[in-house]
């Protein structure tokens, strides 16, 4: 904003800066060359509804005081430190029409800080604009120049315009100008395709020009070129680019005292000023989320025009200054109105403070401003009452409607933890009554005499045998790990066994936690935790499943898994996330485990029979866990296998295969030993735990050497971060030709879903191969039924009228009944069937191929 005054007001941070050029005080005879810029610091003081001084400051310029001016001032973002700091461009006039420029930074301090300067031979006059550096942008003879503290120099646009309506700093996009510029005559005397242009028809046109990417966009987006000549100010509300297309929206006042909304380039709604001569747009978003239309007059005018209705909602005449801030700190924006003259010396002595709402401060002024009447305000107050109450009313039923809500949603909560607790204990869930509930049935009900036996029933339902181990917690980075080890001799499926932790604060809330569970299988051949070789298909089916052979299959594979179970340690492991346990003072928990025993008669498996036992509880609190109590301990002796099952229990497992075809693979273990730093595991040798200080310690190695030139390497490590540092060290000790190859280890919860999927399909598929045969057997029993039937009724007829005797009906009915058990024995033809057994055969073949990568993942 141009001006000739040596006051300026400006407003940050909800403050009011005042500044002002003075000349230095000095002594009789002597030439004062020194000129003061004063800044002082207003806020609102809401006791006294007057603005106070907070602070001031002053910077001293050398030059005299006719010879600095201030140019223009606004808030611009300091580009080292990325804050919006008040930016003051002075000017300051040299010999042989030679102008100085500098720019000026206030801190929150009330100093002044010089970051910029330049000289121009002229006077800048025209559209001159501050931005975020700060940078200066302004017009001279219809150029458009630019300076920051990037480029140190006054640099010039490649492009021609006549004025600047807006420019700004869009995100992604950089500081954005909107100008016009005339259209000139085509050098190629292409004058046809000129004339049918808009430009032509206008004589000039908008455009947009990015300084960033020094590139021209088109301004159709903005405003049609139709309002190029009749537009005096424009206001960017929103910018954005979306699939290589703006998207717009723009409010602009004109010569004929309209402010008009542009959608993406098209006008939407117009709204006719009170005043002439308007040449400034500000935004106000206040209170409610309303959004006001700030428009200044040349004649000291203002007028406010609301968004939604986009109609005059207040006006003001005599106005000095107009600023947009939050000057109440109420976190919504209002507006000030200075009002007074030129001459009064307290620029803030007339003033207004209103957001269209409830905030409205005056000072005592007498300013022309519309005011109804006192009827109309008592109506007015009349309505606004009955209005009030009617939303008062409405939102207290609407607040009892939500609080009924909350008390079923608690209900419901409530029922819902307890049905889970019983379900994970295996007790049967018992309703309430209707009674409990306040609910009328509506039908005649009948108590059902069993269900209270039945409830104490399940609550007393228990397998009193004890078979857990060992329990124990560990804490690894933010990671609770809780492990229960079982007795060896216990026969149990590994892929049906998990474990649940539930919290219980107090002896009537119990919540379940979220939890991740791990089976940790450690062999003295370490075969669980190594990666063999996988093959591509599973192994021919050799042995065909029928009556007589199923008990055998039983129990074959009954013998070899509890063979394989009793070579190894069992543990089972649930890892939860530690952080939100930690809001609690002292945490309790639960733990249960859940599993199925296989139940064996004769040496047969008849089947299993599932379990839920209390393993027992943990405590859990802070102090702990400051102490190093339940911390890993893997670099001294006393390291127990709980550690090295915590480490398991929270590391990604990789597996690689490595083939060197020259030399043999004995640098690995001199790897693992030297540079790692590894050491063997008491119980499995085979694993190594590595005890290199740094990120790389608690990874766990396992080599597995099949041939000299062959093995397999499975580490587990706690990021892949950990994986990389290691494979990078392994690279450098290996030959060039040796090959690393990653092994995928596909997850058991993957591949479970997998083959519930394809069991589905499978039994989709069967159930319209069925449907399809019956169709087509219907059909055909139907056709030859009916043929059937109208060849008797002819011959009945005959016999009604020839009085035969009673054996001929007899004969006829027994015709239906085998024509009936024929159509019970219909044979569908060969393509139905051959389609019928492709589709199965495709279906169980998946799902086959799904159990077998289960079995042995």
């Amino acid at each position: 904003m141009l001006s000739d005054r040596q006051e300026q007001i400006l407003s940050y941070n909800g403050e009011v800066l005042i500044f002002h050029l003075s000349k230095a005080k000095c002594g009789e005879g002597t030439v004062n060359k020194t000129a003061r810029l004063h800044v002082r610091r207003m806020v609102f003081d809401s006791d006294t509804k007057l603005f106070v001084q907070k602070s001031s400051g002053l910077f001293s310029m050398h030059g005299g005081h006719l010879g600095i001016e201030m140019v223009c001032f606004s808030c611009t973002a300091d580009f080292r430190t990325g804050i919006n700091l008040p930016c003051i461009l002075m000017k300051k006039k040299g010999k042989n029409s030679v102008f100085k420029y500098f720019l000026l930074l206030l801190h929150n301090s009330n100093e002044f800080e010089p970051c910029l300067n330049f000289k121009l031979d002229y006077d800048l006059k025209e559209d001159i604009r501050l931005f975020t550096g700060p940078s200066v942008l302004w017009r001279h003879a219809q150029k458009l120049f630019y300076i920051s503290p990037t480029t140190c120099t006054v640099l010039s646009a490649p492009i021609h315009l006549s004025s600047i309506q807006w420019a700004g700093d869009i995100e992604n996009e950089g500081i954005i100008v909107l100008g016009v510029r005339t259209v000139c005559s085509p050098e190629g005397g292409n004058w046809q395709k000129l004339c049918s242009s808009d430009e032509a028809i206008w004589g000039s046109k908008f455009f947009g020009y990015s300084l960033e990417n020094q590139k021209i966009l088109n301004g159709t987006c903005f405003l049609p070129h139709a309002y190029s000549t009749v537009v005096s100010c424009v206001h960017v509300c929103k910018f954005n680019v979306l699939k290589s297309q703006f998207i717009t929206s723009v409010v602009a006042v004109t010569h004929k005292n309209q402010l008009i909304w542009f959608q993406d380039g098209l006008p939407k709604d117009v709204c006719q000023l009170p005043y002439e001569e308007p040449y400034l747009i500000q935004i106000a978003t206040t209170s409610g989320n309303n959004l006001f239309f700030i428009v200044s007059f040349a004649s000291g005018d203002v007028c406010a025009v609301w968004k939604d209705s986009f109609q005059v909602a207040a006006k003001w005449e005599k106005v000095k200054s107009v600023l947009v801030d939050d000057f109440m700190g109420t976190g919504t924006e209002q507006i000030l109105l200075v009002f007074g003259d030129r001459t009064n010396a307290d620029i803030l002595s007339s003033f207004r403070i209103t957001d269209f709402g409830e905030i409205n401060y005056s000072s005592e002024i007498s300013c022309k401003e519309d005011v109804p009447v006192t009827a109309e305000l008592q109506e007015n107050g009349s309505l606004t009452i009955q209005a009030l109450e009617a939303r008062l009313q409405a939102g207290y039923t609407s607040v009892q409607k939500l609080q009924q809500h909350l008390v079923l949603k608690e209900k419901v909560l409530f029922e819902s933890c307890r049905a889970l607790i019983n379900l994970v204990q295996e007790r049967e869930h018992v309703l309430p009554t209707a009674e409990e509930e306040g609910l009328v049935s509506l039908w005649d009900d009948t108590e059902n005499p069993f269900s209270s036996l039945n409830k104490e029933t399940a609550l007393g339902s228990e397998d009193p045998e004890q078979i857990i181990e060992n329990l124990w917690q560990r804490v690894v980075d933010d990671s609770l790990v809780i492990g229960v080890q079982i007795t060896e001799s216990l026969n149990l499926s590994l892929n049906d066994v998990s474990l649940s932790l539930v919290m219980d604060q107090d002896s009537t809330s119990f919540s379940p936690i979220r939890c991740q569970n791990k089976i940790v299988k450690l062999n003295k051949a370490f075969s669980a935790m190594s990666i063999s070789s996988c093959q591509i298909e599973p192994p021919t089916k050799k042995i065909k499943l029928d009556f007589h052979s199923k008990n055998y299959v039983k129990k074959e594979y009954h013998e070899r898994s509890c063979k394989v179970l009793a070579d190894g340690v069992k543990t089972f492991i649930a890892v939860t996330q530690l952080s939100p346990l930690l809001a609690f003072r002292n945490v309790h928990c639960a733990v249960l485990l859940h599993a199925k025993r296989r139940k064996h008669q004769d040496g047969v498996l008849q089947g299993n029979k599932k379990i839920t036992l209390m393993c027992g509880k943990i405590s859990l609190n802070l102090g702990d866990i400051s102490s190093g109590k339940y911390s890993i301990n893997l670099l001294n002796d006393n390291s127990t296998m709980e550690d090295v099952f915590a480490i398991l229990g929270v590391s990604l497992k990789f597996s690689f295969h490595i083939v060197s075809s020259e030399c043999t693979l004995t640098l690995v273990n001199m790897w693992l030993q030297e540079q790692m730093k590894c050491t063997s595991i008491k119980e499995c040798p085979e694993n190594m735990v590595c005890h290199k200080l740094g990120s790389l310690h608690g990874t766990v190695f396992n080599w597995n050497l099949k041939t000299p030139f062959k093995g397999n390497l499975t580490l587990f490590c706690r990021n892949k971060a950990v994986l990389f540092q290691c494979l990078h060290s392994l690279v450098n000790i290996l030959p060039p030709n040796c090959k690393i190859k990653y092994q995928r280890l596909e997850s058991k919860d993957i591949l479970a879903n997998q083959f519930v999927l394809a069991l589905e399909k499978e039994m989709v598929t069967l159930r319209e191969s069925f449907s399809a045969a019956e169709s087509e057997l219907g059909d055909n029993f139907i056709s030859r039924y009916e043929a059937g039937k109208m060849v008797n009724s002819v011959a009945v007829a005959s016999l009604l009228d020839n009085k035969q005797p009673v054996q001929q009906f007899r004969k006829e009915l027994q015709c239906d009944q085998k024509q009936s058990t024929l159509g019970m024995n219909q044979t569908v033809s060969g393509n139905l069937y051959r389609g019928i057994a492709l589709k199965m055969a495709e279906a169980q073949l998946n799902s086959d191929m799904i159990a077998w990568k289960l079995n042995n993942s």
